[in-house]
C-alpha cells in the first residue's frame, strides 16, 4: 500500500513537471522570423558551399580513371542498352562484383544527362551531400554530456542560443537588464556548422565522393542509417517523457527506426551483406555497453525492420540467383565476401596497423585530434553514460561506430583503403565535439567567471596536439615539394613527374601547407585556439581549390587522356568485323569510350596464341593497342603493321593476321 502511494506521488510530480514546462514553454516570447530565419537561410549556404567545394565543382571536367572506375560505367551503360536491369556485364561477361544499386543510379543519370562523366559519379556526389547534411542535422539535435534529459534543441536558432548563453558572464544571465555586453559566438562556431565541414572535407570522403564507384554509396547509406538509428534512438526518448512509457504502444518502429531499416536494405542493394552485418555490430554492441540492449530490441521492433529489408533487398537477390544460378553464389557470396574478408583477393594484402595509416592521412588534418577526441569520450566510465539523457550519447556512440567498423575491417585479411570510409563520419563526429569543447573552454578562458568542471573535461594532451599539427603540416608541405621524386612508378604517364613538377603546384601546395602551419603556431602562441580549427579549414580548402583540382587535371591530361583520344582513333579507323586487342595491361576506359568490346591479355604468348588460333574470315587485320615495347616483344617490325596513332606512352596500329603465323 505504502509503495502505490509513493508510485501515485512520484507520477503526480511528474505531471506537476510537465505542466509547468509547457506553460514556459506557452509563456516564452517568440524570436522575430527574421532572427529565427537567418540562422537557416546562412546554414543551407554552408551546407551549398561545403558540396560545391567537396563534390560538384569540376565533377566530371576529367575522364574515367582506371582500372575501377571505368568498370562500373560500363556495366551501368549496358544495362541502359540491354534493358537486362538484373545482371550486371561488363565487356561482354558477367560482372558479379557488386550488386545492381550504383548501376541502376549511373542508369537513371545516363538518361537523365547523357553518358559521361557527369552521370556516373553525380550518385557519389549526392550521397556524399546527403550524408553531410544528415550529419549536420544530427549534430543540431545533440545535446552535450551532463545536460539534462529535459533540455532539447529544436532547431538552429536554439543551437546558436544555447552555445551564445555558455558564454555570458553570471550578471548577464541573472539580470537581463544588466550592461555587461558579451561578444556573440558566430554561427560557424557552432556545432553542425564544424560536424558539417569535418564530414565532407577529408580527403578520403573527398576522393570516393567525386568517383564513379559504389563505395560512398554504401557509406551513403551505411552511415546514413547509423545516424537516423540514433535520431530514433533519442526519439524514444522524447516519447517517453512525453507519454510516460518506456515503449510506444505502435506496432511498427518510430520513422527514424524506419528510415534505418530502409537504408540498410539500400546498403545491402548497394554491396551486400556487409550492409547489415556492420551497423548490427555497432548498434548491438552501444545497446549492450549501456545494458539497454531489451529496451532498443523493443523499441526497433525487428521483426518489422527485417520484413522492410527483405522487401526492398530481396527481390534483386532472388532475382539474378534465378538467373545465373550457383554461378552468382559462388562469385557474389563466396569470392567477393566471404574470400576477401579471409583470404588474400587480388593481392591487396596489407599489415595489422594499416588503417592506422590511412586514418591518419585519409582523415587529414583533422586526424591529429582523433586520440584525444577518443580520449574526451571517457569510455571506460560505463556507469557516467548509463546515467546520460540518451540525446547527449553522441559521441559515445560515435566511439563505437568508429571502433567496431576499425576493427572488423583490421581482422579481415583482404584491405583496401576504401575498407574504412564508413569510419570517416564518426571520427568527424568525435572530433567535432572536441571542438566544440574547445572554443567552449577558450571562451571561458576570457571571462572572469569559473565554470563548473565537468567529469569528462578536456585531456591535458591537447597543447601536444596542438604542437603536432603544427609537425605534421610541416611534414605534408615537404612531401608535396618532393614528391615529384616518388611519381614515376606508372608506366601509364611516364613524363608525369616532370610535367608536375613543371607546372607549379607542388610549390602552391607546399606554400599553403607551410603557410597554414605558422598561421597555427601563432595562434597557439597568442593562446587563441579555437581559432586553430578554422586556420586548418582555411588550408584545406585552399589547397583543394588551388592544389588538388589542378592536380586531377594534370594526372587526367598524363594517364588518361592519350587513351580517349585513341579510342576515337578506334572508333573512326575500326572497319566492319575488325576485332580491338589490348595487350600487356588492363584499361577498361577503352570499352566505355568505344563502346565497343576489347579483349584484353596481359601475357604477350597467350596473346600471340589466341591471334594465331583465332579465326575471322571477315576480318584479315586486328586494331593492336600497346606500349611500343610491346610491339617488340609480339615478333613484329615497323614494316609489319600500319601505325594508326601514337599519344603518351601508347601506340594504335593496324596488323595483319598473317603477321603471327
Amino acid at each position: 500500500m505504502r509503495a502505490k502511494i509513493l508510485n501515485l506521488k512520484s507520477q503526480e510530480v511528474s505531471v506537476k513537471e510537465v505542466i509547468k514546462n509547457l506553460s514556459e514553454f506557452r509563456n516564452r516570447p517568440l524570436a522575430k522570423p527574421s532572427k529565427r530565419l537567418a540562422p537557416l537561410l546562412l546554414s543551407i549556404l554552408w551546407l551549398c558551399a561545403i558540396a560545391s567545394v567537396a563534390f560538384l565543382w569540376n565533377l566530371g571536367n576529367i575522364g574515367l580513371v582506371d582500372e575501377t572506375e571505368p568498370l562500373f560505367a560500363e556495366a551501368a551503360r549496358q544495362m541502359t542498352v540491354t534493358g537486362d536491369f538484373i545482371t550486371p556485364y561488363f565487356n561482354g561477361e558477367t560482372r558479379f562484383d557488386k550488386p545492381p544499386l550504383i548501376y541502376w543510379l549511373m542508369a537513371v543519370a545516363y538518361r537523365t544527362l547523357g553518358v559521361n562523366e557527369w552521370a556516373v559519379r553525380l550518385p557519389s556526389a549526392l550521397c556524399a551531400i546527403g550524408l553531410t547534411c544528415l550529419g549536420f542535422y544530427t549534430l543540431s539535435k545533440s545535446k552535450e554530456e551532463g545536460s539534462s534529459a529535459t533540455d532539447s534543441v529544436t532547431d538552429l536558432t536554439d543551437v546558436r542560443k544555447k552555445e551564445e548563453v555558455r558564454w555570458k558572464p553570471e550578471e548577464e544571465t541573472e539580470n537581463n537588464n544588466s550592461k555587461l555586453k558579451t561578444p556573440r559566438l558566430p554561427l560557424f562556431f557552432s556545432t553542425p556548422w564544424i560536424g558539417a565541414a569535418l564530414i565532407a572535407l577529408n580527403p578520403q570522403t573527398i576522393a570516393w565522393g567525386r568517383t564513379g564507384v559504389s563505395d560512398m554509396l554504401l557509406v551513403g547509406c551505411m552511415c546514413s542509417a547509423l545516424l537516423a538509428f540514433f535520431l530514433g534512438y533519442t526519439l524514444e526518448e522524447q516519447r517517453e517523457q512525453a507519454e510516460f512509457s518506456t515503449v510506444s504502444a505502435s506496432r511498427f518502429p518510430n520513422k527514424w527506426y524506419l528510415t534505418f531499416y530502409v537504408l540498410i536494405a539500400l546498403a545491402i542493394l548497394a554491396k551486400g551483406p556487409v550492409g547489415i552485418v556492420v551497423p548490427g555490430l555497432i548498434v548491438g554492441s552501444f545497446g549492450l555497453y549501456l545494458g539497454n540492449f531489451r529496451q532498443l530490441w523493443r523499441e526497433m521492433r525487428p521483426v518489422s525492420g527485417i520484413l522492410i529489408i527483405l522487401a526492398i533487398a530481396l527481390p534483386w537477390y532472388i532475382l539474378v540467383i534465378l538467373a545465373n544460378g550457383q554461378t552468382y553464389i559462388d562469385s557474389f557470396f563466396g569470392y567477393h565476401n566471404f574470400q576477401r574478408f579471409t583470404g588474400v583477393v587480388n593481392k591487396h594484402s596489407a599489415p595489422w596497423y594499416f588503417y592506422f595509416f590511412v586514418v591518419l592521412v585519409g582523415f587529414a588534418p583533422w586526424s591529429i585530434y582523433l586520440p584525444v577526441a577518443i580520449a574526451r569520450t571517457r569510455f571506460w566510465q560505463r556507469s557516467y553514460w548509463r546515467r546520460q539523457p540518451r540525446s547527449a550519447q553522441l559521441s559515445l556512440f560515435a566511439l563505437f561506430w568508429f571502433g567496431c567498423i576499425f576493427g572488423f575491417f583490421t581482422i579481415a585479411v583482404t584491405k583496401l583503403p576504401s575498407y574504412v570510409l564508413p569510419l570517416i563520419p564518426a571520427a568527424a563526429i568525435l572530433v567535432t565535439l572536441l571542438w566544440r569543447d574547445i572554443i567552449a573552454g577558450n571562451e571561458s578562458d576570457n571571462r572572469r567567471i569559473k565554470l563548473e568542471k565537468k567529469s569528462n573535461s578536456l585531456p591535458r594532451g591537447l597543447l601536444a596536439t596542438y604542437i603536432f599539427n603544427v609537425v605534421f603540416l610541416l611534414i605534408i608541405a615537404g612531401a608535396t615539394f618532393y614528391c615529384y621524386n616518388w611519381l614515376g612508378d606508372d608506366p601509364a604517364m611516364p613524363n608525369f613527374p616532370q610535367a608536375i613538377q613543371q607546372s607549379g603546384l607542388l610549390i602552391v601546395g607546399g606554400t599553403i601547407w607551410i603557410t597554414t602551419a605558422v598561421a597555427i603556431a601563432l595562434l597557439l602562441w597568442k593562446r587563441q585556439q579555437r581559432w586553430i580549427l578554422v586556420a586548418n579549414l582555411i588550408g584545406l580548402v585552399a589547397f583543394i581549390i588551388f592544389g588538388l583540382t589542378p592536380a586531377y587535371k594534370v594526372v587526367d591530361i598524363n594517364r588518361q587522356l592519350p587513351l580517349r583520344q585513341l579510342a576515337q582513333v578506334a572508333v573512326q579507323q575500326k572497319l566492319p568485323g575488325e576485332e580491338f586487342i589490348m595487350v600487356g595491361f588492363w584499361k577498361p576506359s577503352l570499352v566505355f569510350y568505344t563502346q565497343e568490346p576489347v579483349t584484353y591479355y596481359r601475357a604477350v604468348t597467350k596473346a600471340i596464341d589466341y591471334i594465331k588460333e583465332s579465326k575471322n574470315p571477315t576480318s584479315p587485320s586486328i586494331l593492336l593497342l600497346g606500349y611500343p615495347e610491346k610491339f617488340v616483344q609480339l615478333g613484329l617490325q615497323p614494316n609489319q603493321y600500319q601505325l594508326l596513332e601514337s599519344r603518351g606512352a601508347y601506340q594504335l596500329a593496324r596488323v595483319p593476321r598473317q603477321a603471327f603465323r
